[in-house]
C-alpha cells in the first residue's frame, strides 16, 4: 500500500453511514443512570414520596424509613458512579454493578418487603450477567492523585446535597436555624454527629443518617481510590524512544511533527514489523494521537490497527490531532473514521525567503529597529551549547512562561536542552544592559527540533517581558537567515487553526455563513488566539499545509476538543502546585511549548 496525496476536494472527507444501534453497555449505563437519580431524589425530597412519582418511587430500590433513605441515597450515588463506566464497557464498573444490585435486592426484601422493588434491581442485574462478554475494557491509566481529586469533587457535592438534605424539611424545623447553623450540621453529620439544627419527629433521625451516607460514601471511595494498586499514565521506556529515533532517522524527513513523537509523557504501539508506530496519550477516556504515523508509510496500516485495538481494549474514544492529508486518508480507509480540516501549518522555504519586497516591510523595519537598539542574535545546535548555559537557558525558558498552564502536546517536545537532542536548533536574543539580569543578557529564545536532516519545526518561544517587542520575529528572521548553515532547507512555524476560513471570511463576496463563522473565531480569539496565530504566521509569507482532526463520530468532537484541550495545557482539571513546588519539580514536567499566547500577542 503506498500513501498517495488525496486531491483538495477530499480534505473534509466525511463517510455515509447510517445511525448506530445503542450497544448494551450504553443502555445499561443509562438505566443505572435513571434509577441512581430516581434513588437520590427518593432518599432526599420527601415530596417526592408523596407525589404523583410515589407510585413509580414505590418500586425503584430504596424506602423511606430514617435508615431506607440513607440506604437509597448511597444506592443512587453509587449507580450514578458507576452509570459513566458502565456506558464504556469497564470491567471494574461491571464487577461492582454485579455486587451492588444484588444487595439493593436484598434491602428491597428485608426491609421494606418490596418483592417488585427487588424485581426492579434484579431486571436490571440480568443484562449485565447475560451480556458479561461486553464489559471487557481495561481501566484506564490513573495514579494516587485520583483519591485527592475525589476527596475534593465528593466532599463539596455532599456539602452541596447536604444543605439540600437539611432544607427539604422546612414544617419540621424547630425554629428558624441560620445557613452557618445549616452548614455546621452537615459538616457535623458527615462526620456522624448531631448538629445544631432540631427537627420534629423521626425527621432528625432521616437527616441523620442521609447525612452520614454521604461521609461514608466520600470516605469510602477516597480510601478506595488511595489504596488501590497505581497504573500511572504511561511513559517512553528507553527502549521506545530509541527504536522511534531509529524510525525518524530513516522517515522524519516525512512530517514536520515527527520528532514531537519524542515526548516522554506519551505511549507507544508499534506495527507487528516494528517498521511504524503511533504515539499517545489518553485524556479523559479520548486516546489521542497526534500528527502522522512515524515510520514507513507500507507499514503505517499495522501501526494503525494496532492502535485500534488498544482503543476497544479499553474502551477509549480514538482521535488523532494534526495529521497531514497522506496522514489522514490512511487513517480513514484504514480505519472507517472520518476526518475534518482543523487548520493550517506554515511552512517557509529558506530559499525563497528574503526581507525584500512590500510584503515583507513591516517585519523588515521591526527588525532593523530592534537591531539599532543593540540587540544580537546566536543560532546554534544544542550539542554546541554548555551545560551553564543550557541550564540558564532553561530556567529561563520556566520563568517566561506566559501562563501558569504547561502548554503543549501535540507540537511540543515538553524538554529543552537534553543531550539526546542534540540536534535542536536554539535561537537566542541578548543585549547587554548596565544591570544584568538574573540571566545575564539573554532576553529572548526560540527552540526548534529536527525535520529530518534539512528542516526544523519550531517548538518553544519565549522572551523577557521587559524586553522590546518583536524578539519573536527577530529570531524567527535570524534562525532563516542562518539556516543555510546548517544545511537546513525549510521551516516549520506555528499551526494556525481555522486559517482558511479566516482568511476567505475576510475576502470580498464571501457568503453570510462565511462570515458569521469567521466572526465566531474573531470572538474566540479573545482568549484562544486563533486570530492572531494566523496574523503573525502570515507575516513570513508561508506556504500552507493543511492538517486534520480524525474521529470516529461527529458526537464524539465535542468530547474530543475538550480532552485536546486538556493536553494542549488550556484546560487544566488538576490541582495546581504553588509556583515554588512546581518549579522544583519541573524537569518532570512538561514545558509550555510553541509560541505563548501573551507572546504572540506582544508580537
Amino acid at each position: 500500500m503506498s500513501g498517495g496525496v488525496p486531491n483538495r476536494s477530499s480534505r473534509v472527507r466525511r463517510l455515509v453511514r447510517g445511525p448506530r444501534p445503542e450497544s448494551v453497555p450504553a443502555l445499561v449505563g443509562r438505566a443505572c443512570a435513571l434509577v441512581g437519580l430516581v434513588d437520590v431524589a427518593a432518599g432526599v425530597f420527601p415530596r417526592f414520596r408523596h407525589s404523583r412519582m410515589h407510585t413509580l418511587a414505590e418500586v425503584l430500590p430504596g424506602s423511606f424509613g430514617p435508615f431506607a433513605a440513607a440506604l437509597s441515597l448511597s444506592a443512587g450515588i453509587l449507580l450514578l458512579l458507576l452509570a459513566h463506566g458502565l456506558k464504556r464497557s469497564k470491567r471494574r464498573a461491571w464487577r461492582a454493578a454485579v455486587v451492588l444490585l444484588p444487595a439493593g435486592a436484598a434491602a428491597q426484601f428485608v426491609y421494606r418487603h418490596s418483592v417488585v422493588g427487588a424485581l426492579i434491581s434484579i431486571a436490571l442485574l440480568v443484562p449485565l450477567l447475560v451480556h458479561r462478554d461486553q464489559f471487557a475494557a481495561l481501566p484506564d491509566p490513573r495514579s494516587r492523585w485520583r483519591a485527592l481529586a475525589n476527596f475534593v469533587l465528593m466532599g463539596a457535592g455532599s456539602l452541596g446535597l447536604g444543605l439540600v438534605i437539611v432544607s427539604v424539611h422546612p414544617n419540621r424545623l424547630i425554629g428558624d436555624p441560620s445557613l452557618a447553623d445549616r452548614l455546621t450540621h452537615v459538616l457535623y453529620g458527615l462526620f456522624g454527629f448531631e448538629g445544631p439544627v432540631d427537627y420534629a419527629g423521626n425527621t432528625s433521625w432521616t437527616v441523620a443518617f442521609s447525612l452520614g451516607a454521604l461521609g461514608w460514601l466520600t470516605a469510602v471511595t477516597t480510601i478506595y481510590l488511595a489504596l488501590r494498586p497505581e497504573h500511572p499514565a504511561a511513559r517512553l521506556t528507553e527502549e521506545d524512544e530509541s527504536r522511534l529515533r531509529a524510525l525518524l532517522d530513516r522517515h522524519g524527513r516525512r512530517d514536520s511533527l515527527g520528532h514531537f513523537a519524542l515526548r516522554r509523557d506519551k505511549a507507544v504501539v508499534f506495527s507487528p514489523s516494528g517498521k511504524a508506530a503511533v504515539t499517545y496519550r489518553v485524556v479523559s477516556g479520548v486516546m489521542l494521537a497526534s500528527g502522522d504515523p512515524i515510520g514507513d508509510v507500507e507499514a503505517w496500516p499495522g501501526a494503525i490497527e494496532r492502535f485500534m485495538d488498544e482503543a476497544r481494549a479499553h474502551s477509549w474514544t480514538p482521535a488523532v490531532m494534526g495529521c497531514s492529508e497522506t496522514g489522514g486518508e490512511v487513517w480513514t480507509r484504514e480505519t472507517g473514521l472520518d476526518a475534518l480540516e482543523l487548520g493550517d501549518e506554515a511552512v517557509v522555504d529558506v530559499a525563497d525567503f528574503s526581507l525584500a519586497g512590500r510584503a515583507m516591510r513591516n517585519v523588515r523595519q521591526m527588525v532593523k529597529r530592534i537591531e539599532r537598539a543593540g540587540y544580537e542574535t546566536r543560532v546554534r545546535r544544542v550539542r554546541d551549547l554548555g551545560e551553564a548555559e543550557l541550564e540558564r537557558i532553561r530556567r529561563a525558558a520556566e520563568d517566561w512562561r506566559g501562563t501558569d498552564t504547561e502548554r503543549g502536546f501535540s507540537m511540543a517536545l515538553g524538554r529543552v536542552g537534553d543531550p539526546a537532542d542534540g540536534d535542536c536548533l536554539i535561537a537566542t536574543a541578548h543585549k547587554a544592559d548596565e544591570i544584568p539580569g538574573p540571566y545575564g543578557d539573554l532576553k529572548a529564545i526560540l527552540h526548534f527540533v529536527p525535520w529530518g536532516p534539512d528542516g526544523v519545526s519550531l517548538d518553544l518561544m519565549r522572551r523577557d517581558r521587559a524586553a522590546d517587542p518583536g524578539m519573536n520575529e527577530l529570531l524567527i528572521v535570524a534562525a532563516l537567515q542562518a539556516a543555510p548553515r546548517f544545511a537546513i532547507t525549510r521551516v516549520s512555524l506555528n499551526f494556525a487553526m481555522f486559517r482558511s476560513a479566516l482568511a476567505r471570511g475576510e475576502k470580498i463576496g464571501a457568503g453570510p455563513v462565511l462570515r458569521a463563522w469567521r466572526g465566531l473565531l474573531v470572538f474566540l480569539s479573545r482568549w484562544f488566539q486563533i486570530e492572531s496565530l494566523y496574523k503573525f504566521n502570515a507575516k513570513f509569507q508561508p506556504r500552507w499545509e493543511p492538517r486534520f482532526v480524525v474521529y470516529r463520530a461527529s458526537g464524539d468532537l465535542p468530547r474530543i476538543g475538550f480532552a485536546a484541550m486538556q493536553a494542549e495545557g488550556f484546560v487544566d482539571l488538576a490541582l495546581p502546585l504553588p509556583r515554588f513546588l512546581r518549579r522544583r519539580t519541573k524537569q518532570a514536567r512538561v514545558c509550555a511549548h510553541r509560541p505563548a499566547e501573551r507572546d504572540v500577542q506582544a508580537a
